[in-house]
């Protein structure tokens, strides 16, 4: 097919596309809705949908609610002061986390025979258990100090 000839069918497609709707209630209540005349049918008119309004010009810094200066440095400040107390929080849960994996030891237990036995399987659990609680708490002070250190 020529190029000029399929552009002129698209041009022409939504005059094609376009058809009437006829709606149609009989004596039950059904309600019909056809594209060709029903018999004791009525077209049905319809409104163009509503197009989408282009978005406003885009907001700049300029236009942005401020707060002002005083206003942000006292943020600021309620920030840090909160950041410097998770801080301290932490890292006395770290002292404690350490220290319980420092006194952590073996289950030890007495047999039936009178020898002593330990639960090495408990005690490594328990160890593993302790040291991703150290692990954790140090990331977590990690992440306070970076975030302090971008305050102003």
């Amino acid at each position: 097919m020529k190029p000029q000839y399929l552009f002129a069918m698209m041009c022409a497609w939504p005059l094609l596309v376009q058809a009437d709707i006829y709606k149609s209630v009989d004596a039950n209540g059904h309600v019909t809705y056809s594209s060709t005349p029903i018999k004791g049918g009525k077209k049905i008119i319809l409104e163009p949908l509503p197009t989408m309004v282009p978005p406003g010009k885009p907001r700049s810094p300029a236009d942005f609610p401020m707060v002002d200066a005083e206003k942000q440095k006292e943020r600021d400040e309620t920030r840090r002061k909160i950041l410097q107390d998770e801080l301290s929080a932490e890292e006395k849960l770290l002292g404690e986390s350490q220290q319980n994996l420092n006194d952590a030891s073996p289950e030890v237990f007495q047999g039936a025979d009178g020898k002593t036995y330990r639960n090495v399987a408990k005690y490594e659990e328990n160890i593993k258990s302790l040291t991703e609680q150290v692990e954790l708490h140090q990331k977590n002070i990690a992440a306070l100090k970076a975030e302090l250190s971008k305050l102003k």
